[in-house]
């Protein structure tokens, strides 16, 4: 029987190539001139730190265009809360990796409203969905894709 897995991965090596760029970019631009700011990779989170609350949200704004650069889906990014100490701002940005228990079972409770001629059964941090036809997986596919469950899924093990 077809079968597929949904998972929920983030390269961290893009990660910190887009946190390299986002870097680069901050050490040539003119606002950021004379300005402590820094971006560091670390423990699959990245740290932003600046002078001003004003600064983190530019460079927030620059580090998820750097990973949109990178094809790396800002819908997985978990922004943490501002932590502010004297003149220093920092916060930490996350990645959500692997489908908690929750998320599973809501991604298997679309699937049986649907009413798809498939089975999802939850398996560690993925979802595996088997089917008869391989045209009824490409609709639960579709259907995943098409609603917002606030977090990006991969496809993958594609089996026939």
């Amino acid at each position: 029987m077809p079968s597929f897995d949904i998972v929920s991965e983030i390269n961290m090596e893009e990660v910190r190539n887009a946190t390299d760029n986002a870097t680069r970019e901050l050490s040539t631009r003119f606002d950021f001139r004379g300005v402590e700011a820094s971006f560091t990779f670390k423990d699959n989170c990245v740290l932003m730190a600046a002078q001003a609350e004003f600064q983190l949200q530019q460079m927030e704004s620059m580090f998820r265009n750097a990973c949109s650069k990178r094809n790396i889906d800002t819908g997985a990014m978990d922004m943490q809360k501002m932590d502010i100490s004297g003149k220093n701002y920092r916060q930490t940005i996350a990645f959500k990796q692997g489908i908690e228990q929750n998320m599973a079972k809501k991604v298997v409770k679309l699937i049986k409203d649907a009413k798809l001629k498939v089975q999802a059964s939850i398996q560690g941090d993925q979802v595996r969905v088997t089917g008869k036809k391989r045209d009824d997986l490409q609709e639960t596919i579709a259907l995943i894709k098409q609603s917002d469950l606030g977090q990006p899924f991969q496809y993958t093990n594609f089996r026939d």
